[in-house]
Parts: structure tokens; sequence; C-alpha cells
């Protein structure tokens, strides 16, 4: 047996920039594998109170570890168009080669709608990314072959150009979905799969869906990657976890959409209303560390290839000396 490769989910939404980092450099000193970092134009509540630049805090991030590196997630759809979320994507590969993996969203109002652009309902904003996707890809491709690309599409246009910095490898492009027919179509065009946690049955069909259609590709399932980002409440006492959880991260207890709110301060009343008993099924909050170590070992016997975890607390580095002696060493993959 081996043990499972666990990251850091940086929330950017959450730290600073140089604490984030630094955190980062902690927690691979301490047995965590790589860096997922957020990507935010605002925090989901005020009381978060930070968002700095995802490509920034990467570079410094990847400064000061080893490990992998990757945006969970961006949206090349509204704030940047794709062309330069490749160009982003595309340098930081070529500075840390074999290190670096790009997640992709659809995104949520509560950052993108900055631009004043129409906010579509979901079915587009899925489209829109696929064809972002797309985009990205024609340049690596491109720029890798030494030749131009263009694309004229339904929503993006590109003229005729090509990534002048390029890495040897194009970095993994991973779709980021929560419903089983995204993770179907992510498998037939790209090369991973990144989701949050959610009800077992749930990931596991999401994890089906992904490999019914990596198989539809032609693609052998070991080239493809399955990525969880585990949100989690841990603490010393019960009390202090809720506590943690109910101020820091209402987000996990919401079971409605939030993809279509615009502001931190209509977050903020929203979260009023988590209770609790909400939680349940869908964050574990628990200051015994056994638990969480069940919880992860479960996730990951389901197929996830890479989980990077996220602490409600603010004391980061309590919660990284607790797992790095208490949790990470115990899982297998």
């Amino acid at each position: 047996m081996t043990q499972l490769s666990v990251g850091y989910a940086a929330m950017l939404e959450r730290f600073p920039p140089r604490e984030a980092v630094e955190l980062a450099e902690y927690a691979e000193g301490r047995g965590f594998s790589g860096v997922m970092a957020t990507d935010h134009f605002q925090p989901w509540t005020p009381t978060q109170g930070q968002s700095s630049f995802v490509w920034n805090v990467l570079t410094a991030a990847a400064e000061r570890t080893r490990g992998d590196i990757g945006t969970g997630a961006t949206a090349p759809t509204f704030r940047m168009h794709p062309a330069v979320v490749a160009q982003a994507s595309a340098t930081l590969a070529a500075m840390y080669p074999g290190r670096h993996w790009l997640g992709i969203g659809s995104g949520e109002a509560l950052n993108e709608h900055i631009t004043g652009q129409y906010w579509p309902e979901a079915p587009e904003r899925i489209n829109r990314m696929f064809e972002a996707v797309e985009v990205i890809q024609k340049l690596f491709a491109g720029s890798r072959a030494g030749r131009d690309v263009k694309h004229a599409g339904t929503h993006f246009k590109l003229e005729s150009s090509r990534l002048w910095t390029m890495p040897a490898e194009a970095p993994p492009i991973l779709i980021a979905t929560a419903g089983p027919v995204t993770a179907k179509r992510a498998g037939r065009h790209v090369d991973g799969m990144i989701t949050v946690g959610a009800p077992l049955d749930r990931l596991a069909t999401l994890f089906s869906r992904f490999d019914e259609g990596v198989r539809e590709s032609g693609r052998d399932l070991d080239s493809t990657s399955k990525v969880l980002q585990l949100h989690l409440s841990w603490a010393p006492t019960d009390e202090e976890a809720m506590a943690n959880a109910l101020r820091e991260w209402p987000n996990a207890a919401m079971r409605f959409s939030r993809s279509d709110i615009r502001s931190p301060f209509e977050f903020e009343q929203l979260a009023r209303l988590v209770r609790p008993e909400d939680f349940e099924g869908r964050m574990l909050v628990s200051s015994d560390p056994d638990a969480h170590r069940a919880l992860i070992q479960r996730v990951a016997d389901l197929g996830a290839d890479r989980i990077y975890l996220h602490n409600a607390g603010r004391d980061q580095r309590g919660w990284i000396d607790e797992f790095s002696r208490s949790v990470l060493p115990a899982l297998t993959r």
C-alpha cells in the first residue's frame, strides 16, 4: 500500500496572498503534496475578507514549494478571454516544468459579473466553458507546433496568433463540475475533472460518468485525473469546529445554487440562515481526526487520484500539524 496524494487547498478568499504562500510551504513541509488555489475576484462573505490574483500567488507558491500547482478553478469566460488564461498557464508551466495543471470552471456571478456582461443561465455558461477549453487547446497545440491558430465560435473569437512562451509539454486541463452530464462531457474532452466534497453516492456517480466519457474518447483512464477539493472543519473541540464552519465556511451548508449571487454582502444575508444541522452530509465538522481520516479514505477509495484539503478554521498551522501526525500517514492508495 502507498500513501495517498493529499494537497493543500489555498483559499485566496480567506487568507492574504503572502500568508497563503507561507501556508502552502508549511503544509508541504509536513507532508502535503501540492497546492490548489482558488480564483476569486471577491470573497464569498465579508468575513472571509480577501481575494488576491491567483496567478501571482501560484507563482510565489511555486518558488517556495516543489509539488504540483493548479487553479481550482479559473473561469476563462467573462473576466478573462481564454487566450489570456492560456498565456498565464503556459508561462507558469514553462517556469515550473511538470508541476502545473490548469483547472477550469464555468464561473459564478460573484466573480464574473464585474465586467458588466449579461449573466447567462447555467447551460450557456457550461457551453462557454467548453468553447473556452477549445480555444486554449488550440493555442497549446498550435504553439507547441510553432504555428498560429485562430478561432471563430459562438462565444469567442481569436485572431491568428500563438503563445510565444510555451513549455515542452502543455499543462493538463481539468474541468470543475458538480453534475454528471458535464462530468461525462469533460471525460470526452480534457485531461481530468475536479469536484468538491459531496455525498459519497453523488461522487461515485460523477467519477463514473467522467470515466464513461474518457472511454468514449478512446483514451486510457490512466492518462486522466479525478481531483477532489474537500472542505472540512476540524478544531480541538466539536464546538469550536462548528463555530468555525458557521463563521468561515457557511458555503458548504447551503443547499441551493450559489452561482447567481453577485455580492459578498448578499451572500452574508443568506449565510445567516445556515444552521449546524445543515452541514450534515455536506461537510464533516468534527474534532476527531480519525473521523476525517475515514472520510478522506472513503473518497479516495471511490477513485479520487488527488485530494486537496481545506479546513474552515483560521489556525491553519495547528490543523496542518494535527493532520500531518494523525491523518496523512494513515491514508493509503
